[in-house]
This record gives C-alpha cells, sequence and structure tokens, in this order.
C-alpha cells in the first residue's frame, strides 16, 4: 500500500508531467522544467477550462502573447501595484514584462569644442550643446534610425551659435513612436544654417517639439526636406515661436509631410515679429491622408516677410485641413502667395481666421487654390479687415467658399467660383490598394493586390490578469495612468494613454460589442461570452505577400460561408499590449491559401472578414473610397493583419 506522500507525488506527477506530448504543452500538462505557476502556464489553464472546443485547437498564437514573468516577478509586480509602487521600478518591470516604455533620460552635459558626427547614435538628451560655437558643423547621420520608443532632447543646443551649421540626415528613419524635442534651438544664433533631411521618414507615430526654435536668429536658415515622409499616424511637429523675432531668416518646408498617413503639423506664434523673413513651403503635404495643419499667430507683426505655399496639401490629399488664425496680422510689406494650394485634394477644410488684418502693404495671391476632386469648403472671417493698401487676388478659386466680414477694397476676383476640376470622382490614392476588396474576389484563381500586413507597432506582451486588474484604466484616472508610466504633461507617452483609453471607453458603434483588453485571459471572456465556448481563433499565417499580388488558392467559409457571428481583435498602442475587440453583426469569415504570382506556391494562409451590413459606416469610410460606392450599398471585405486575430464558432 502506498503511502500518503507518495501517492500525493504520483498525483501531481500525473497532473503535470503525463501529458506532456513532443516537447509542447498540451491539456494543461507541463515538462519538468516548466514551473506551472508562470503566468503563461495559469493562460494555458484556464484555456483548457473555458474553451469547450477541440483541446488540440488551442491556439499557440495566443499563448505566445503571455507574459514572460517568472512566478516570482508575476507575485512581485502584483504586489507591487496593489500598492500603487510600480513606478518605482517602471524600469525593471518594462524590462521584464517585455512592455513598452521610453526610457527616463538624464541630461547629458557633454562638451564638445570641435565638430562632431554623430553616427548609429541614439536616446541622447543634449543640454546646452554648442552654446556660443563660431562656424563648424555637427553632424546627425543615421540617428535614432530603426528604433522603438526612441526620445531624443535638445536643449539650448547651438545657442548664441555664430555661423554653425546643424545638419539630422536621415535622422529617426523607420523609428516606431518616436519622439524628439527642440527647445530654444538655435536662439539668437547668426547664420549658419540647420539641416533636416529624411527626418523621421518612415516612421508609425512620429512627434516632434520645437520649441523657440531659432528665435531672434540673424540670417540663419533652417531646411526641413522629406521631413516625415510616408510616416504614419502621428502627432506630428509642433513649431512654438519658431523663428520669433527673427531677421532675414529664410525657412524652407520641402517635401514636408508629403504622403503621411493622420499626421498634424501646428504652428503657434511662427516668424512672429520677424524682418525680411522667406518661408518656402513646397509639396507640404502632398497627397497626405486625413492631415491637420494648424497656424496661429503666423508671420504676426512681419516687416516685409515673403511666404510662399507651393503645392501645399495636393497631390490628391485625402480630407484635409488647415487652420490659418492671425496669420499676418498687423504685418507691413508682406507677399504671401498660395499656388496650387490644396490642389486635387479630396473634400477637407480651410479656415483663414483674422488672416491679414490690420497689415499695411500687403500683397497676398492665391492661384489654382483648392482645385479640388471632390470639393471641399472654405471659410474666411476678417480677412485683409482693416488693412491699407494690400492686394489680394484670387486666380481660379474653388467653390463652396464662405466671406464674412471681408475686406471690400483691394480684392480681386477671377474666374471665382468655377467648377471643380473632374466629375466628383473619388480619390483613392491613399487608400491602399487590397485593403478592402468585395467578396467576390475571394475565389480561386483571382489575382489580388494585398496590402501591407506587417504589424508596425513596438513588441508587447500580456499582462498577467493579477496585474493588469490592479492598473487603473480610465480617462478619469489618467494621472494615475501616466505616474505609473512616467509620462510627461504633453509627452508622447501621455498621448499614447490617452488616445488608446479614450478609445476604448467611446460607445459602441450600432450593433457593435467591444471591448478592450489587456489581459489573454480577459480576451477569451470577452470572445465567451459573445460566441459561446465552442470557439476557434484564428489569424493570417505570415506576412508573405505583403505589398504584392498573390493568388487566391483553395478557399474556405467558416460555418458554411453562412452569415456569422464572430469577434476581431486589434491592436491598440499602449505601454502593455492591448487588444481592442468588437463583434458586429452580419459578417462572412473566409481562410484562404494565397499563391506566389508566378509559381502558383503556397506561401500564405489568410484569414479574412467580409462586413456585409455596411449600412451604419460612414460615408467617407475608406471602403468606400476605394472601392466607389456608399454605405448600404455594398459588402466590404478585409484581411486579418499581422498579430490581429479573429474568433468564430467552431465549426
Amino acid at each position: 500500500m502506498l503511502k500518503p506522500l507518495l501517492l500525493l507525488q504520483s498525483l501531481f506527477f500525473c497532473l503535470f508531467n503525463v501529458i506532456f506530448v513532443g516537447g509542447r504543452l498540451t491539456g494543461g500538462g507541463f515538462s519538468a522544467g516548466e514551473n506551472p505557476f508562470t503566468p503563461k502556464a495559469s493562460l494555458i489553464r484556464y484555456w483548457n477550462k473555458e474553451i469547450s472546443a477541440d483541446k488540440s485547437l488551442r491556439s499557440e498564437f495566443l499563448i505566445s502573447k503571455a507574459s514572460p514573468l517568472n512566478a516570482v516577478d508575476s507575485a512581485t509586480f502584483a504586489k507591487l501595484a496593489a500598492q500603487n509602487s510600480l513606478p518605482t521600478r517602471l524600469s525593471d518591470f518594462c524590462s521584464a514584462a517585455n512592455l513598452f516604455c521610453f526610457p527616463d533620460l538624464t541630461p547629458s552635459l557633454e562638451k564638445h569644442d570641435d565638430n562632431v558626427k554623430f553616427s548609429v547614435y541614439d536616446q541622447k538628451n543634449f543640454s546646452t550643446y554648442g552654446d556660443a560655437r563660431a562656424a563648424g558643423a555637427d553632424s546627425f547621420k543615421t540617428y535614432s534610425k530603426g528604433n522603438n520608443g526612441a526620445m531624443d532632447t535638445f536643449r539650448r543646443y547651438s545657442r548664441n551659435a555664430a555661423g554653425h551649421e546643424d545638419k539630422f540626415t536621415v535622422y529617426g528613419e523607420r523609428g516606431n513612436v518616436d519622439e524628439k524635442d527642440f527647445n530654444s534651438y538655435g536662439t539668437f544664433g547668426a547664420g549658419g544654417a540647420g539641416d533636416f533631411t529624411n527626418y523621421q521618414n518612415d516612421v508609425n507615430d512620429p512627434m516632434s517639439r520645437f520649441t523657440a526654435y531659432s528665435d531672434g536668429g540673424t540670417g540663419r536658415s533652417q531646411t526641413f526636406k522629406t521631413y516625415t515622409h510616408d510616416a504614419n499616424a502621428g502627432n506630428g511637429q509642433s513649431f512654438t515661436s519658431y523663428s520669433k523675432k527673427g531677421n532675414a531668416s529664410p525657412n524652407e518646408f520641402a517635401s514636408y509631410g508629403d504622403s503621411s498617413n493622420v499626421i498634424g503639423s501646428d504652428f503657434k506664434n511662427y516668424g512672429e515679429e520677424e524682418n525680411a523673413a522667406k518661408d518656402t513651403f513646397t509639396s507640404y503635404a502632398s497627397g497626405g491622408n486625413v492631415p491637420l495643419n494648424n497656424f496661429k499667430n503666423y508671420g504676426e507683426s512681419v516687416n516685409a516677410a515673403n511666404d510662399s505655399f507651393t503645392n501645399y496639401g495636393g497631390g490628391g490629399g485625402n480630407v484635409p485641413q488647415n487652420n490659418f488664425k492671425s496669420y499676418g496680422v498687423s504685418g507691413n510689406g508682406a507677399v504671401d502667395t498660395f499656388a496650387n494650394y490644396r490642389d486635387k485634394a479630396n473634400v477637407g477644410d480651410d479656415s483663414f481666421s483674422g488672416y491679414a488684418k490690420d497689415s499695411n502693404s500687403g500683397t497676398v495671391k492665391f492661384t489654382n487654390y483648392g482645385q479640388s476632386y471632390n470639393p471641399g469648403s472654405e471659410s474666411f472671417t476678417s480677412y485683409g479687415k482693416g488693412s491699407e493698401g494690400q492686394k489680394i487676388s484670387f486666380k481660379t478659386y474653388t467653390p463652396n467658399s464662405t466671406f464674412k466680414d471681408y475686406a471690400k477694397n483691394g480684392v480681386a476676383f477671377a474666374k471665382y467660383n468655377v467648377s471643380s476640376i473632374g466629375d466628383g470622382k473619388t480619390v483613392n490614392k491613399w487608400i491602399e490598394p487590397g485593403k478592402f476588396f468585395r467578396e467576390s474576389t475571394l475565389k480561386e484563381g483571382t489575382v489580388i493586390a494585398m496590402p501591407d500586413i506587417k504589424d508596425k507597432m513596438p513588441k508587447r506582451s500580456f499582462l498577467p490578469r493579477s496585474i493588469v486588474s490592479k492598473l487603473p484604466f480610465s480617462t478619469s484616472k489618467l494621472a494615475e495612468v501616466k505616474m505609473i508610466f512616467h509620462a510627461g504633461d504633453n509627452s508622447s507617452m501621455e498621448k499614447i494613454i490617452s488616445d488608446a483609453v479614450t478609445e476604448c471607453e467611446r460607445p459602441p458603434s450600432v450593433g457593435e460589442t467591444k471591448r478592450c483588453v489587456g489581459s489573454a485571459e480577459d480576451m477569451i471572456d470577452f470572445a465567451t461570452s459573445v460566441l459561446g465556448r465552442s470557439v476557434v481563433l484564428r489569424t493570417t499565417e505570415n506576412v508573405a505577400g505583403s505589398k504584392q499580388k498573390v493568388v487566391i488558392g483553395k478557399v474556405n467559409g467558416i460555418n458554411g460561408g453562412k452569415l456569422t457571428k464572430a469577434v476581431s481583435c486589434h491592436q491598440s498602442l499602449y505601454p502593455y499590449l492591448l487588444y481592442y475587440c468588437h463583434s458586429v453583426p452580419k459578417v462572412r469569415v473566409y481562410e484562404a491559401d494565397l499563391l506566389e504570382l508566378n509559381s502558383k506556391t503556397k506561401i500564405n494562409h489568410g484569414i479574412a472578414i467580409c462586413h456585409i451590413d455596411t449600412s451604419s459606416w460612414s460615408p467617407g469610410h475608406g471602403a468606400f473610397l476605394a472601392l466607389g460606392s456608399k454605405p448600404g450599398r455594398i459588402e466590404v471585405c478585409h484581411w486579418i493583419f499581422e498579430n490581429d486575430m479573429n474568433w468564430a464558432i467552431a465549426d
């Protein structure tokens, strides 16, 4: 007869070892080296308990996103979270739990008397760098390239320098959630130049702040070329008190924000009280998707300034918004030229409030302004009012414009209120080929363009439920969340946190059921609450074929291709892995082999979801711009991208 202790050992052996097969964790079993109290082990047990479908279908994909914390660290950080003490161990927490956090930078007081080249260099705080430098040049080449969460700060950089040149070439390119701060950069400098070339191009969620940049400078030129080109969904750039009280300091923005997606620029007190300045915006925000640009107190009280906006916001941009508030107020002898401004843009709105008000001898030229495929609207309020000797001309100007309290003298309209170019055709340049498609496309042998399905977000892991349940997550507790993740006021991290929490608290759309989840257990709970316990999780197998033409291979309709319920989960940018999960009615889900175009060999296995009822969607939704229809008239299909997932009832 076995002793009680031996019986207990045998029981644990059966529970944790007998059903470990082929080096894989199955059915709740563990290898001899696997601690059963890790977050990963806990998740496996939870899956087996809550999901009644065939256990062989368990998702290794979801389990791979479990927290990497060991049992001891998991318990330690859970205790710290309960005591509101995580901020004291944030660096350790972020590292051990595989989170996305910005570093806590300390000031760098390094002194450099000679010319310096910074190559393959990042995560630095430059304070009082290059002060009072005479001539010479500093070069930042391939600086912060390809980094996640790179944060660089330049304070009082090149202040009071004479003839000093700064070059930022391929700076912050292809990074992910970059933040660059330039405070009091180049102030009171004489001569010299700042050159930003290929700056933050192809970056996901970029933010740059230029505060008191080049203020009081004399003859110092700034050049921004191919700045934030092809960038995605960023806070954009903030220019506050830029070039204020400058003397003959030309600024050039060329190919700035071109072809970028949802990028904003904010110019406050830009060029205020400047003398003989020349600012050039060439191909600025051209072809952008939903760009928002604000010019507030731009060029106020300037003397003999010359500003030129050429091909600004044009090139097939989608829904641009440009706001000029108190632009050129009280200026003397200023010349502003808007040539091909917002040309061929799609819809969009422009607002000119108090533009050139109380100015003297000003000249403003609008040539081919706003020649949209789909007309937008322009509002001119107190434009040129109280000015003396100004000349304002509109040539080949768009309709849908409102002029309120407008100056009656010195204004000429030529070919005003002409018809827009084209016949209202949709501009779909910014809707990537293959991003949306019709259900009929999902047939074997069809050649289809695949969009870019690669995940561009920082790599992160879920938090264990024991920790995430103790962290605040609401707009009412943003201050607490910011404290935990060391997010300063007006920082990128503050916006990341605020945007995610706000979107998660947004009321669901018609027929939508939604929840944001920060643990895998919470995702399982949401999916089973909507679909029941007999469910299968699917995702597109890999990223092969991305941005290429592929051939549709064998197609299988989930649940027989019938209308069904499904839960889709999409990543949200947040310090820990956060998913926005939602279910909408009337969908069909498909899985399809994807074949290489020429060899016809299988390269991927894609998951697609088709929304049959689009009646509640916005008319401006990208799907209708791409496919050329309206809400409720067509179904819309799209692929499940890398690291997103779809839950459906098991067949």
